[in-house]
């Protein structure tokens, strides 16, 4: 691989003898990693049916290696969300975040959406996550994949972080700001990085990220904590950064990250000699199995306080008789709560949500489906977030089955049973929905999901 001159200049100048040993390592493979949605399965269990040979990732819990020819993504428990794909480093941000049940959470940048389901993992359901991108395109990509994971407590925004901060001051217990950056850390594992890395100079990004976290720091509630993460090595980006951030927002503070094995302490000696900036953590591809991380711990002083969310305008019972109809057809018990309807389309809000008046909203809740005439058509969305036993009719294939196959392609499939809706699913993990109708099932697997080989 052939690096920038710069860069190496450069780095070479900051690591001094380590510096061969951190050259070297680009001539190692990369490595992949997958992480166990524990929304739907343990990680006990996954490693008892796992099709493949998988090998912890020691700072993440639930995170594993696995080799490339494996190609995870091709099985089928990938298409039924019982695990995300994500390089091993990038795993940690959110496992130092701590997400737990009950907390209000902003993920500030979070497309593709690797940090929010992580983290939404972490909530088991409870709380609210708010995942935003400012990238319209982007957002499609993190609305995907929330859905592959069945998260049922997730608002998809499309914001700037200005206008969620002017939105949002003070509301979320923890904010997770994996900021853009100039990407060094990724060279090994996506060869555009380089490509890319004059284009989007460190200059720049220094720039979007002194706003995007004094925004950031406007919306976090006293007592609450705040992760800033980058995947570059330059010192600008990350020790400086904080200590520029430290100066100007004094109601902030540190806060000692355990290092994990092979992690290592932020270089103070490269912004000023602050020694705070020691609890901080790099992550180096020539000390650990992974690529190039920064990742800080912030918490701003205060009483940890509860804000309550703004009352939301309810769904009028009457409007929901076809959805209750539906319900009571082809599901063992409705999902019920806080509805809310954005034109014929129905969804199911977190109790914690915020007002979201005034915001470019993606999705405000769980999707459930969309209101047809006399008649209610349930959401892919909603197969993927419920359990088997919530489907009244189910098909369940192994993960060799030609059906199976036939299913993800988005064909029809031949087969016999009562009329209606049914679960498709993967050794008990709900696909998504069929259609049961005289001898064949209708097949109702997204058109853009669908498999092409």
């Amino acid at each position: 691989m052939k690096l920038p001159d710069e860069f190496c200049q450069r780095m070479k100048l900051l690591l001094g003898e380590a510096y061969a040993d951190f050259l070297s390592s680009y001539a190692s493979p990369r490595y992949y990693g997958l992480r166990v949605n524990t929304l739907k399965i343990s990680g006990a269990d996954f490693l008892k049916r796992c099709p493949f040979e998988i090998i912890p990732v020691p700072w993440t819990k639930n995170g594993f290696y696995f080799s490339e020819q494996d190609r995870p993504a091709k099985h089928p428990y990938y298409h039924a969300g019982l695990y995300y794909i994500q390089e091993p480093s990038a795993m940690a941000p959110a496992q130092v975040l701590r997400a737990e049940p009950g907390d209000r959470i902003l993920d500030l940048c979070a497309a593709p959406g690797g940090k929010s389901t992580q983290i939404a993992a972490d909530l088991q359901g409870r709380g609210v996550l708010v995942s935003n991108d400012i990238s319209l395109e982007r957002t499609r990509a993190l609305t995907k994949n929330l859905e592959l994971f069945g998260v049922v407590n997730a608002v998809i925004l499309n914001e700037t972080p200005e206008k969620l901060a002017a939105k949002f001051p003070g509301f979320f217990s923890k904010i997770l700001l994996d900021a853009p950056c100039s990407g060094e850390g990724m060279f090994r594992k996506d060869p555009d990085a380089v490509r890319q890395w004059g284009v989007h100079s460190s200059a720049k990004c220094v720039l979007m990220q002194r706003d995007i976290l004094f925004f950031a720091a406007q919306m976090l509630s006293p007592g609450g904590r705040m992760i800033y993460s980058t995947c570059t090595f330059n010192p600008e980006e990350n020790e400086k950064m904080m200590e520029d951030f430290l100066q100007k927002q004094t109601d902030f503070d540190l806060v000692d990250i355990c290092k994990e094995p092979g992690w290592e302490e932020g270089r103070a000696d490269w912004a000023g000699g602050n020694s705070e900036l020691k609890k901080t953590a790099r992550l180096w591809p020539h000390r650990l199995k992974g690529e190039g991380h920064y990742v800080a711990l912030l918490e701003k002083r205060g009483q940890a306080g509860h804000p309550h969310p703004d009352k939301k305008n309810g769904v009028d019972e009457k409007k929901l008789k076809d959805y209750y109809t539906f319900a009571e057809e082809h599901l063992a018990a409705a999902p019920t709560g806080n509805f809310v309807l954005y034109g014929d389309h129905l969804y199911l809000q977190p109790v914690e949500a915020p007002n979201l008046n005034g915001v470019k909203v993606i999705k405000p809740g769980l999707y459930l489906g969309v209101f047809k005439k006399n008649r209610f058509e349930p959401s892919h969305s909603l197969a993927l977030a419920l359990k088997k036993d919530a489907f009244r009719r189910t098909l369940d294939f192994s993960p060799d089955a030609r059906e199976l196959g036939t299913y993800l392609k988005g064909e029809t499939l031949h087969t016999t049973g009562e009329r209606g809706w049914v679960g498709v699913c993967v050794d008990g993990y709900p696909l998504g929905w069929g259609k049961q109708l005289e001898g064949v099932l209708k097949n109702h697997y997204p058109k853009g999901w669908r498999q092409m080989e």
